[in-house]
């Protein structure tokens, strides 16, 4: 449990989330597409701006020619947040610094810059760079497990332990590995960390992959802003390689927690996406590269 839990974060004014990235382009935008995921998390709070650059994709190009035609520019990012270590979600950091210009906090878990194995051990998708590259282009690296307040109302979750998961979550839905002491390990994505924001009308989650299980990731994110009410839920789930019953399962949690609108995509899968119109209808929506979220 964080000893942050209870504490006043106090509420946003404004909240718009620009979507950067996402494996979907969207039905006649002009917007680029690609495996992984990125946002802007715009926030306003009284006479506090900040503008969060939620992950990074695997590759900045896409991203950089998408803030172009939003008419964002990388220079008004204040902070980086990495949700996790996955190369589709950290790529295109080296880039997206450069395209920056500046000396830029940027956000992580410790235990980001570890190797993260796929099954057999024989592929590494985790950064596709050292600590010391991502610091030669401006990366003042701030690296914490805990929650973290990087504004009134913005608060990160930090790690989310597998005891603390709800059950169906205990498991990644990803066989993944990692190295300790020479051996290889399961890797339960301890690094796997999201942002909360509290709005007046209630919190919005905004998570990278799930890893952690997104019914954990809300739960936590309750827990240490106090909020009770849901109000909006944004991310990838990675449910794509999950079976049926964990489907249904995570559909009937969020629904149980009165979550007001699910934006979801990325590594969700067709299957939870169907799953999830089907529960919430009107209050679901698909994300695209381009689409703008305002709460």
């Amino acid at each position: 449990m964080s000893g942050m839990e209870g504490w006043d974060f106090g509420e946003v004014d404004h909240l718009s989330i620009y979507t950067l990235l996402d494996d979907y382009a969207g039905y006649e935008t002009g917007f680029y597409g690609q495996h992984g995921i990125s946002f802007l998390v715009d926030v306003v709070a009284g006479e506090v701006r900040r503008r969060i650059l939620f992950d990074v994709g695997q590759s900045g190009e896409p991203i950089l020619y998408n803030m172009e035609k939003m008419g964002l520019g990388p220079g008004e990012v204040n902070v980086v947040f990495l949700s996790h270590c996955h190369y589709d979600h950290t790529g295109g950091l080296l880039e997206i610094l450069r395209a920056i210009g500046k000396e830029v906090p940027v956000i992580a878990h410790p235990r980001i810059f570890r190797k993260n194995l796929v099954r057999s051990g024989s592929r590494n998708v985790g950064l596709p760079y050292t600590k010391e590259e991502a610091e030669e282009y401006g990366a003042r690296w701030i690296l914490d497990s805990q929650p973290r307040e990087l504004m009134e109302g913005v608060i990160t979750t930090g790690e989310i332990p597998r005891e603390e998961r709800v059950d169906f979550e205990r498991e990644t839905t990803l066989g993944l590995y990692t190295i300790e002491a020479g051996k290889l390990v399961r890797d339960y994505m301890l690094d796997d960390i999201s942002l909360a924001v509290r709005t007046r009308e209630g919190l919005v989650v905004v998570s990278g992959c799930s890893h952690a299980g997104i019914v954990s990731i809300v739960e936590k994110a309750k827990r240490i802003t106090g909020s009770r009410e849901v109000r909006a839920v944004v991310g990838g789930f990675h449910l794509i390689d999950a079976d049926d019953r964990r489907i249904e399962r995570t559909v009937e949690a969020l629904r149980e927690m009165r979550v007001g609108r699910i934006y979801t995509g990325h590594c969700t899968g067709l299957r939870a996406e169907c799953r999830f119109l089907r529960e919430f209808r009107e209050r679901f929506e698909k994300l695209h590269s381009g689409r703008i979220i305002k709460l």
